[in-house]
């Protein structure tokens, strides 16, 4: 199954938006990260047993579905806000670049 930006925008808004609950929502991220810090640290993976729990990958998706949810509750088109932000890092790079090939 393949996935957009766009597509997990939409199903995540329609599995859970409650814009009344946007600090909760961050807070969560902030608890999520938490986790990933340690599922990274313990370098806790995902396994031939597929069982995600307590995993980088887990903690991953948690983080991404935090990110989701406050970028719904905004109403930013992730999509839109990549494009945007690449645009700025190619430019930003590009100037890196020029200066440590001058």
């Amino acid at each position: 199954m393949s996935i957009t930006i766009k597509k997990l925008q939409s199903y995540i808004k329609e599995k859970d938006y409650k814009p009344e609950l946007k600090h909760g929502y961050f807070q969560k991220l902030i608890e999520e990260v938490g986790e990933l810090s340690e599922a990274i640290r313990k370098d806790k993976r995902l396994k031939d047993d597929r069982s995600i729990k307590g995993t980088i990958e887990e903690e991953l998706y948690d983080v991404l579905y935090y990110v989701t949810t406050l970028a719904n509750v905004y109403e930013i088109d992730l999509e839109e806000s990549f494009h945007l932000k690449e645009e700025i890092n190619k430019e930003k790079y590009k100037e890196q670049h020029d200066a440590i090939t001058e």
